[in-house]
Parts: structure tokens; C-alpha cells; sequence
């Protein structure tokens, strides 16, 4: 049997699609293959950025900032040493863009200017922290991305 032109072209292109799909609907069933939003309430998160970008402001207005740095006990922060420790509060919030589960917040009480957070709540990989505290009813920012 002989296939003319019209027919070859007919059948590339159904294997062509064909092939298209399997990838299209194997992405779409697949666990391994399935990515999470960067946050579940996304607009209302949008809403209060004018906020967030104005604590941003403040935090790079000072003199010395928030210091992230890794060490072998884990990540440690250090806050500025010229504030009053009791004065502050806040949160920590670790995001991990790969995996939603993975993510954890921890409210800030300090002793003195560092804190630390041990290496059994962190997993190799890409991390972004977002360090949102207040000191005298000024809200400051800190945002940071490191590869764990």
C-alpha cells in the first residue's frame, strides 16, 4: 500500500498532537509535577503591599539592618544592637517555593540582638525570609533569599 502526501501529512500531524498531550495531561496528573500558588489568598495579600513596601523603606532607612547568615547551628539573625530587645516583636516567616508544607512562621522574642533558628527546621535548598517586626510602633521589613 502506498500513502500519498495528503495522508503522511495527516498522520504527522495527529502523531505530532498526540504527542503534545501526553506531556499536557501527564503534567496535569502527576504529584511530582504539581506547584503551588505563591500564596493561597493572593489578592488580598496585594491589597496590603503599599504597607509592606513602606516597612521595606523603613528597615533600609536604618542605620544597620536586620543581618541573616548561616552558620552550622542553623540560621542566625541579628537584629539591630542599638534598639531596646524587649521592644520588639514581630515574625519570622520562612518560605520555601518549592513546597507549601514546608513553609513555617515564629514569632520573635529575643534575649539579646540574635536569634537563631536550628538547622532541624530546614532543609537544603532555596529558602526566602521575610522578617516583619515592629520597635516603637514603626514597622520594619526584612526580606532575603538563600540557598540553604
Amino acid at each position: 500500500m502506498k500513502i500519498n502526501w495528503g495522508t503522511a501529512i495527516v498522520l504527522v500531524f495527529i502523531g505530532f498532537i498526540s504527542f503534545i498531550m501526553y506531556f499536557v495531561i501527564r503534567m496535569n496528573t502527576e504529584e511530582k509535577y504539581s506547584h503551588d500558588l505563591v500564596t493561597e489568598e493572593y489578592y488580598k495579600e496585594e491589597l496590603a503591599f503599599q504597607k509592606e513596601i513602606n516597612a521595606e523603606e523603613n528597615g533600609n532607612a536604618l542605620k544597620h539592618n536586620v543581618v541573616v547568615k548561616i552558620i552550622e547551628e542553623g540560621l542566625l539573625i541579628t537584629f539591630p544592637e542599638d534598639k531596646d530587645y524587649a521592644s520588639v516583636s514581630g515574625t519570622i516567616s520562612l518560605y520555601r517555593p518549592s513546597n507549601k508544607k514546608l513553609d513555617f512562621e515564629i514569632p520573635i522574642a529575643l534575649d539579646g540582638s540574635e536569634f537563631v533558628i536550628s538547622n532541624d527546621r530546614l532543609l537544603e535548598g532555596r529558602w526566602d525570609v521575610k522578617i516583619d517586626w515592629k520597635y516603637e510602633n514603626t514597622p520594619f521589613l526584612f526580606k532575603k533569599s538563600f540557598v540553604y
